[in-house]
């Protein structure tokens, strides 16, 4: 039996797709529905479905950024009312991108693509394979492509984020983005983690890894980025799996596979 996972921070649209699912492919078993990024990767890891439908905005972690996140066989469609996330989307070897609201028509030609693909050897969806008849993604696809006009302007670089408004109970801090050690996503809210103390911001570690300098701050799992000027060294276990120490933090920090390449040289 082909299982699969929903991950929707809205229940009722959560609900509709199980429903139009439950409708169009009566022997898929959906094992599990999450409200937010964070427990979608979880319960993927922990449950292996064969398939995830995505939304992209969630709190905690985005759709994205838990496709990027998976290290077992599930295969991807993101379900999603934002086209502007289209070839990033295909990048993550996703199967489909399906533009919310989600017709039974459309689902239909999504579904009967999936059990192609699951039957057949995993191939990656190039964005030229996208639904020819899908005109939104397809404007999405043009407008995002390498080489397209965009947004560009003749100077994109911006400076990197100094400060953040980070708040513990009550207080609102002003804190140096230097003093962090790191950023974990958690459910709704990002920590921000110093050595004195834990505290939480709105933003969400996507938009934040977007503000960081990228030659002190790394990504080094799904839900976490740390800051290099604090890193204090890093080890090895038995299974070879790499962790690393902050200056004046306790508790180590694992490495994601997916990031283990950036700490090589460390």
């Amino acid at each position: 039996m082909t299982t699969a996972l929903i991950a929707d921070d809205e229940p009722h649209l959560a609900r509709a797709l199980a429903a139009q699912l439950a409708t169009l492919w009566p022997e898929l078993q959906v094992v599990h529905t999450a409200r937010h990024g964070l427990e979608a990767a979880e319960r993927i890891a922990a449950l292996q479905p064969d398939l995830a439908f995505l939304d992209i905005q969630m709190p905690g972690l985005t759709g994205l950024e838990v496709a990027q996140g998976i290290e077992g066989a599930t295969r991807v469609v993101f379900v999603t009312a934002y086209d502007e996330y289209a070839v990033e989307a295909f990048e993550r070897e996703a199967l489909d991108y399906v533009l919310k609201p989600v017709s039974s028509e459309r689902l239909q030609r999504t579904l009967t693509r999936v059990q192609r693909a699951l039957a057949g050897p995993a191939a990656t969806t190039a964005p030229s394979e996208a639904p020819p008849d899908d005109a939104r993604l397809l404007a999405a696809l043009q407008r995002l492509l390498p080489g397209a006009t965009s947004t560009a302007t003749g100077s994109s670089a911006t400076t990197p984020l100094r400060w953040v408004r980070a708040s513990s109970g009550d207080i609102t801090h002003q804190v140096d983005v230097g003093d962090v050690l790191f950023f974990r996503a958690d459910e709704k809210y990002t920590c921000v983690q110093t050595v004195t103390a834990e505290l939480l911001i709105r933003t969400p570690i996507s938009e934040l890894a977007a503000t960081l300098d990228a030659q002190q701050f790394v990504q080094m799992h799904r839900s976490t980025i740390v800051n290099l000027a604090h890193l204090a060294g890093t080890r090895r276990d038995e299974a070879s799996r790499l962790f690393l120490r902050m200056k004046g933090h306790a508790q180590e920090l694992p490495v994601s596979r997916a990031y283990v390449h950036l700490f090589k040289a460390m």
